[in-house]
């Protein structure tokens, strides 16, 4: 049967006695982690958020009841024993645990909860990953989880602490708001005052942050609950948490920038004890898919995208020969003593890759040590492939990957995406690089086939740069965003823009985008109506704070920083979230349901 405290309190955590204690009485809580019987002698591990201490029950010191009733304790009981710290001798020392030195001998115990075998072995991490989402606070026992989220809750204090000493204000924006749907799919919230109605959960506090200023806040900050109704990966969650920042008076992108790269050095520097440079890398967005075939591109290591159209302009290879004449481009990027490590089979692989990116195929061409390799040397000549090696300055050893596409964009962005393949599978980089940038100079806008208009690539209250302004009308494709994406080691870490504050231009913007004066009103009435009091030049960012603490923590899966997270298909394995509810309160809220139709 349970035992109660009865006031009783713990000495220390488990994972910070140290030989301060030792022949002090000392009180430990926590769950047994482990547990040996040896007959006179019993030992446990006793576990706790700090870490693990042993605990030995020996008949020397208790008393045969006391003994008895250690011999009952089953793993994941959680109890309290009382007893003296001492020094452990010879083979009994762990030089692998913090607290492998000492041990308590216990005098006094109490079993104050009893526990089931449990589904999995606490500390598995090879256990299957929706048992462990299902019994998701056993799971949360597990050391590298809870490294996570002390790891998490170190980046809320650090935020708050640089923000407030650089003048910024914490304010709580509404999680109840109007649908504005221009971007990913709302959450709505049906309203029971307001039949027919509907709430939308916060994709962003955009519109709110932007009249915060107008409201005079000047610097306003919040780590901020999203949520978006869009598709699941590997770095996405339904909801998920971003610190949210804006700044008035300002109306250059380096303002905001150089504030964020000092939030982030000193995130590093305090968590991983990492020097990031006091001024990141700026690269602009075409430049960036140019060398890198990406908007976020990895830094961490080399084999840039070149270029090969002036060098087989004249090629009489039919693929190269027919995406250049179609306005298209041949790229290349060069691995590096690659040629004999690449089989046939890895490179017929590697054409798959490239394919799932719209690209039509891969072409090969490799300095190998026993000669030239190359899927395309009946086609041409030994010149035009000479000047291809001196293009792309290969040696012996090196093997290029060739992308020829009508299409530009999808030459890139398949090399880009073969890049990063090849240096994950072939370890280019280790844990604990890191490589920051911006990237700045966005197109404004990109032009979506399915919805036959121009799209904002950001959102629809970015600010276009001014010397594109006189673009907006003519020629929306060339305008340039004054926005600014911040990239660690190949993944946006946050994003942000000066904002429109001029009426006209917010108005131009809006019927770029090909909104009518009604869709403004509807839509986004109340903020537009808000430009005609005085609105300040204003900026700001956001960065995500779950992909913050993937990249701190060497963790490429999102839900190994949550504490609840949700499963690829957005429902919660443990309380079987989101559930049907009963026709009492869908009534409530004038709401049927209709079974869907396949």
């Amino acid at each position: 049967m349970a035992e109660l405290l009865n006031g009783q309190r713990r000495t220390v955590m488990c994972g910070r006695v140290n030989k301060f204690y030792l022949g002090k009485k000392t009180t430990l809580m926590g769950w047994v982690h482990r547990r040996r019987d040896l007959g006179g002698l019993i030992f446990l591990q006793l576990r706790d958020r700090s870490g693990i201490m042993q605990v030995v029950f020996d008949t020397d010191v208790c008393s045969k009841e006391l003994l008895d009733k250690a011999s009952t304790i089953k793993l994941e009981y959680v109890i309290t024993v009382t007893g003296k710290v001492r020094l452990r001798t010879g083979n009994n020392v762990n030089p692998n645990m913090k607290t492998g030195e000492l041990e308590l001998v216990a005098e006094e115990l109490k079993i104050l909860s009893e526990a089931d075998t449990t589904p999995f072995s606490i500390g598995d991490d090879g256990a299957n990953e929706a048992l462990r989402l299902k019994y998701r606070y056993l799971d949360l026992r597990r050391e590298a989880l809870q490294h996570n989220l002390v790891t998490r809750s170190k980046i809320y204090q650090i935020t708050r602490n640089y923000l407030a000493d650089n003048g910024f204000i914490e304010v709580e924006t509404p999680m109840l708001g109007k649908s504005t749907p221009e971007g990913a799919r709302d959450y709505l919230v049906p309203s029971r005052v307001h039949p027919g109605s509907f709430y939308a959960l916060p994709q962003s506090p955009q519109l709110y942050k932007q009249l915060l200023m107008i409201g005079g806040i000047d610097r306003y900050f919040q780590i901020a609950k999203c949520f978006r109704d869009e598709d699941l990966r590997a770095n996405r969650q339904p909801e998920f948490t971003q610190i949210d920042l804006e700044m008035s008076f300002v109306d250059q992108e380096e303002e905001v920038m150089t504030l964020t790269e000092g939030l982030l050095c000193k995130m590093f520097k305090e968590i991983r004890g990492v020097e990031l440079p006091e001024r990141f890398l700026r690269l602009s967005w075409t430049e960036c898919m140019n060398r890198f075939g990406s908007d976020k591109p990895d830094m961490r290591f080399g084999m840039e995208i070149q270029c090969l159209d002036e060098t087989v302009k004249n090629s009489e290879f039919v693929v190269f020969a027919n995406a250049l004449n179609d306005g298209g481009t041949v790229r290349a990027i060069v691995l590096k003593d690659g040629a004999d490590k690449l089989s046939r089979k890895d490179l017929d692989k590697l054409v798959d890759f490239v394919k799932t990116y719209k690209s039509k195929g891969l072409a090969w061409y490799g300095l190998g040590k026993d000669g030239v390799k190359c899927s395309f040397a009946k086609a041409v000549s030994e010149q035009e492939l000479q000047a291809i090696a001196s293009k792309l300055e290969m040696q012996q050893g090196d093997i290029a990957l060739i992308v020829a596409d009508a299409d530009w964009q999808t030459a890139v962005v398949s090399l880009g995406a073969l890049r990063c393949h090849l240096a994950s599978k072939l370890e280019m980089y280790k844990a604990g690089d890191f490589a920051a940038l911006w990237v700045v100079d966005f197109p404004l806008f990109e032009y979506s086939e399915e919805e036959g208009r121009f799209v904002a690539m950001h959102h629809p209250f970015t600010s276009p740069k001014n010397e594109d302004l006189e673009f907006m009308r003519t020629d929306p494709a060339r305008v340039r965003a004054k926005a600014y994406d911040v990239v660690i080691n190949g993944d946006e870490m946050g994003g942000g823009s000066m904002r429109i504050y001029n009426r006209e231009v917010q108005k131009l913007m809006f019927e770029t985008l090909g909104f009518s004066d009604e869709q403004i009103a509807d839509r986004f009435g109340f903020f537009v109506d808000a430009f005609k009091y005085g609105t300040p030049p204003h900026g700001g960012l956001a960065l995500g704070l779950d992909r913050l603490v993937m990249v701190l923590t060497d963790t490429t899966n999102i839900k190994d920083v949550i504490a609840f997270p949700k499963m690829q298909n957005a429902s919660c394995m443990m309380s079987d979230a989101p559930a049907p509810v009963e026709d009492k309160q869908l009534k409530e809220l004038y709401i049927t349901c209709e079974e869907p139709n396949d």
